[in-house]
C-alpha cells in the first residue's frame, strides 16, 4: 500500500469516527482546517527546506474571497473554494517570484514582510470588513442540491475535501516532482548540476502550497461563518510553524497530527477557566500563549524531530537493532557449523 492511500484510509477512518465517538463537529471542522494549513505549509518548508512566514497571508486571503463570494456574490460553495484557490495561487506565485531567490533567513524575512503588506491590505480593504471581518458567511448550498447548514453535512463536506488535499499532497511527494524536491532540500547544487530548474521547482511547490492553504481558510471561514483579520496575521503563520514542529516537520502525518493537538489544547484552555496552581488562583484561558510556548520549549528541547518524527525515528533504530541482531546470529550459526 503507498503511503498516500493508508494517510488516505486512516483520516478517512478517523474521521468517520470522531463524530461517533461524542465530539462537537464545528470543532472537528476547525481542526481539519488547521490541519489542512499545516500540510500544506509542511509542503513545501518541510520538503523544499525554506522557512516561510507568510503563509498566513495566504490563509487569511483565502478566507475573505470565500467568504466574500458566498456571502455577496451568493455563488455556490464549490465555486467560492475553488476562487479562494486560484486567488491563493496567484498571490503565492506573485510573493514566491519575489523570495524564491533568496536563501535562509533572508527568504523568511521576505515572506514576512509582503505577508505583512497583505494583512495591512486587508485591515483597508473596502470588502474586508476592517476590525469587524466577514461575519455570517452563509454556508451556501453544494453543486445547487445539498445545503450545508447542518453541521454533520457541512463536517462531511471538510472532511471530503481536506482528505481529498492532503492525499494530492502526498502523491505529488512520492512522484517524480517530490523526489526533485526533496533532492533540492538536501543538496540544491548537486540539483542544479543534474540540470534540473531548481528555481522553477520551489515556485512550484510554493505556489501548490499556497492554493491549499488558500482553501484552508475558506473552509475555515465557510463553516464557521468568519473571516478576520486574526487569519491573515502573522501570528497565525506562527502557529503553523508551531505545530508542524510540534508534530514533526517533513513528515507526512507529523502536521495533522500537531495541528490537532494544537487546536484540542486551545479549545480545552479556553473552557478550563480558573485553576489553582500552588496557592495562586490563574486563568488558564488568559495564559494560552504561554502554555504553548511552554511546549514549544518542551518540545525543541526533548523532541527535536517533532512526536512523529521521533517515534519514527525510534522504530527505525529498533529495527536496525533487530536487524543486527538477526545478521550476528547467522554468523554465529554460520561459524559453529
Amino acid at each position: 500500500m503507498r503511503g498516500s492511500t493508508a494517510i488516505l484510509l486512516a483520516v478517512l477512518t478517523i474521521g468517520i469516527a470522531a463524530p461517533a465517538a461524542g465530539l462537537y463537529p464545528l470543532f472537528l471542522v476547525k481542526c481539519l482546517a488547521f490541519v489542512l494549513f499545516a500540510s500544506s505549509f509542511n509542503f513545501f518548508t518541510g520538503n523544499v527546506g525554506l522557512l516561510s512566514i507568510g503563509h498566513a497571508a495566504f490563509f487569511g486571503v483565502g478566507a475573505y474571497v470565500a467568504g466574500h463570494a458566498l456571502k455577496v456574490w451568493g455563488i455556490t460553495p464549490e465555486l467560492a473554494l475553488g476562487l479562494s484557490m486560484l486567488v491563493g495561487a496567484a498571490l503565492g506565485c506573485v510573493m514566491g517570484g519575489m523570495a524564491i531567490r533568496r536563501q535562509g533567513i533572508y527568504f523568511a524575512m521576505v515572506t514576512l514582510a509582503l505577508a505583512q503588506m497583505v494583512y495591512f491590505f486587508c485591515l483597508q480593504a473596502p470588502f474586508t470588513g476592517a476590525e469587524d471581518g466577514l461575519q455570517r458567511i452563509p454556508r451556501g448550498t453544494l453543486l445547487g442540491l445539498l445545503p450545508l447548514d447542518n453541521d454533520l453535512v457541512m463536517y462531511g463536506f471538510v472532511l471530503i475535501a481536506v482528505t481529498g488535499a492532503i492525499w494530492g499532497l502526498q502523491r505529488l511527494m512520492e512522484a517524480p516532482f517530490g523526489q526533485v524536491l526533496l533532492a533540492i532540500r538536501d543538496n540544491e547544487p548537486r540539483a542544479v548540476s543534474l540540470g534540473y530548474d531548481t528555481r522553477g521547482y520551489k515556485l512550484t511547490a510554493f505556489v501548490i502550497s499556497a492554493s491549499v492553504a488558500a482553501l484552508a481558510g475558506g473552509l475555515k471561514a465557510q463553516t464557521l461563518g468568519l473571516a478576520s483579520l486574526p487569519d491573515a496575521h502573522w501570528t497565525q503563520s506562527g502557529n503553523v510553524i508551531l505545530m508542524c514542529l510540534l508534530g514533526g516537520l517533513g513528515t507526512a502525518v507529523g502536521p495533522i497530527v500537531g495541528a490537532i493537538f494544537i487546536v484540542a489544547l486551545e479549545s480545552y484552555l479556553a473552557d478550563v477557566g480558573v485553576v489553582n496552581l500552588l496557592g495562586l488562583s490563574v486563568d488558564l484561558s488568559t495564559k494560552i500563549p504561554i502554555v504553548i510556548g511552554a511546549i514549544f520549549m518542551l518540545c525543541v528541547l526533548a523532541f527535536r524531530k517533532g512526536i512523529v518524527g521521533e517515534i519514527a525515528s525510534w522504530a527505525m533504530w529498533n529495527q536496525r537493532k533487530t536487524d543486527a541482531a538477526v545478521v550476528a546470529k547467522k554468523v554465529d550459526t554460520s561459524l559453529q557449523k
